[in-house]
């Protein structure tokens, strides 16, 4: 079905949400003179804004603009480096699939998980954290490091057995975790050359953390932020909500996934994290440090820390971003794909070059993935 049929579908024969669409055509008249740029915090947000064509209903004062929702695209190059040269070594290198071929460093050779593994490098690619754990039961006499990359959504699912205390002595943790209320925070704090009028934040992460983790952006920021689920109606519910707090001149933090997402979250899952992890002030690839916004083991799980043992160090001298890539401004909402030159010509799905068109969730392997729809809308 092309992107025309599928509007027709969605939005002009469904009597709800083709008032719902009216109803954001007539709250951005009112607000006339306001150019507003609504920024997405998820990567299944922005995939379900591009692929459904959320963009092409938008009034012309209305800008939806992709943020921070893909933890692959932010994971520093020093790490994948790291774990190429073990791999290499003989110890075994588990990861997603995501982080499969995450680039490396500016000229190293190999330079992903995945050209380590074609030259021999022992890695394998898993669903879970658990998958992990059996693998390194399996091979006892055998090293195991297990690459830990994600926002809040999948730390509870590394910190539940390190807390049940399931893992065994020959596995470790390299965690690239990072924590998304920071980097909105760092984000809001510095970005002079864009303006954010609303923002829609994650429901997987809201689902963990809470609603109430994003007061901040309403208290503080005056910002009008909605938790929202993943459907097309969802993200139109929360670009109206958006709206109506702009036209009452009033913010305010609403949740619209209230099925998923409670106002105090996951009580065990943030738990676990608490027990297990302690925050630092981490590196974002082509961002930069951004306070308390890493996670890293607390003194207890220390033996399971593979940067640690293995001596894999974080640096912050931005040679992990590569040359002509955008991504960094990408992440931020300060660039388009389309605004990359590299985009769909040096860079394209099939051969990733940045770190933003690696994973499912970056925000230029979206649009790759949905150009027809996102030509239209351009």
């Amino acid at each position: 079905m092309d992107l025309r049929a599928r509007i027709r579908d969605l939005y002009v024969s469904n009597p709800e949400t083709s008032r719902m669409v009216e109803d954001i055509k007539q709250l951005a008249r009112s607000l006339k003179g306001q150019d507003l740029k609504i920024m997405d915090f998820c990567g299944t947000h922005e995939w379900t804004i591009t692929s459904y064509g959320i963009r092409t209903l938008m009034p012309e004062n209305v800008e939806l603009i992709a943020g921070p929702g893909c933890p692959v695209c932010v994971t520093p190059g020093h790490y994948v480096e790291g774990l190429v040269r073990l791999s290499l070594e003989g110890v075994n290198v588990i990861t997603y699939g995501d982080a499969f071929n995450l680039p490396s460093l500016r000229g190293s050779k190999p330079k992903s998980l995945a050209e380590a593994k074609a030259m021999g490098g022992r890695v394998l690619v898993v669903y879970s954290f658990l998958d992990a754990v059996k693998e390194a039961l399996k091979r006892r006499s055998e090293e195991h490091v297990f690459f830990a990359v994600g926002f809040e959504t999948t730390m509870p699912a590394t910190a539940e057995p390190l807390h049940g205390g399931i893992v065994p002595p020959n596995l470790t943790i390299l965690s690239a975790y990072r924590l998304t209320p920071p980097i909105m925070r760092h984000l809001l704090e510095n970005a002079r050359d864009i303006r954010i009028d609303g923002i829609i934040a994650p429901g997987h992460v809201s689902a963990v953390i809470g609603s109430r983790a994003w007061e901040f952006l309403v208290n503080e920021y005056g910002v009008p932020t909605v938790v929202s689920g993943f459907e097309p109606v969802d993200v139109l519910l929360s670009i109206l909500s958006i709206l109506k707090c702009k036209a009452r001149g009033r913010p305010a933090l609403v949740n619209e996934y209230g099925r998923v997402v409670r106002p105090e979250g996951s009580l065990r899952a943030k738990m676990v994290i608490d027990k297990v992890f302690k925050t630092y002030d981490s590196y974002w690839r082509g961002i930069g440090v951004v306070r308390s916004s890493g996670a890293v083991f607390k003194e207890e799980f220390e033996d399971y820390n593979a940067s640690l043992k293995y001596g894999i160090k974080e640096t912050t001298d931005f040679s992990d971003v590569l040359p002509g890539c955008r991504c960094g401004e990408v992440t931020l909402g300060k660039a388009k794909p389309t605004e990359c030159p590299l985009f769909m010509k040096v860079c394209t799905p099939e051969n990733p070059y940045g770190p933003c068109m690696v994973s499912s969730e970056g925000t230029c392997r979206i649009w790759a993935e949905n150009l027809p729809a996102v030509l239209d809308e351009l």
